[in-house]
């Protein structure tokens, strides 16, 4: 098993666009199934509930990182922390990239989530596996979503 998933997408739509639908607090809601209570902000926790039918009772929670305009939006978080009687702030949280680059025809964005050799072995296999298809779902859902 890899430490990390990195997916890459080929956008039609320009740089500035998927940079405002990545870092836009709103906008991210609406295609990654999220409804969170205020603005990203570097050093700041971001928090709210996840709005995807059956994961309605988890409460989103990251950390944000960094947000170098139109390059690279990061966070970390705790993979697949669905349990509600689980304490996962004890874990080490993996960290989650967004990074953008042009492209002839638009843009293209690469999501990377790495250090899941950090998290507990008891569940870091299940972990990796959710979010590697969360992932190849979420590149779905933003291509529709910026295609619009």
């Amino acid at each position: 098993m890899s430490d990390r998933i990195e997916k890459i997408i080929e956008l039609n739509a320009p740089v500035e666009r998927v940079w405002k639908a990545i870092t836009d607090h709103r906008e991210f809601g609406e295609w990654f199934r999220v409804q969170l209570d205020g603005p990203f902000v570097p050093g700041q926790n971001s928090t709210g509930h996840i709005t995807h039918p059956g994961y309605e009772h988890i409460r989103w929670q990251a950390t944000v990182k960094r947000m170098e305009k139109p390059k690279l939006f990061s966070f970390t978080w705790h993979p697949y922390g669905i349990d509600p009687n689980v304490d996962y702030s004890k874990e080490e949280p993996t960290l989650v990239e967004f990074r953008l680059e042009p492209t002839s025809s638009g843009s293209r964005l690469t999501v990377t989530e790495s250090g899941f050799d950090k998290v507990p072995p008891h569940r870091r296999e299940e972990a990796f596996r959710m979010n590697d298809g969360g992932w190849a779902e979420q590149m779905k859902n933003i291509k529709e979503y910026v295609d619009r």
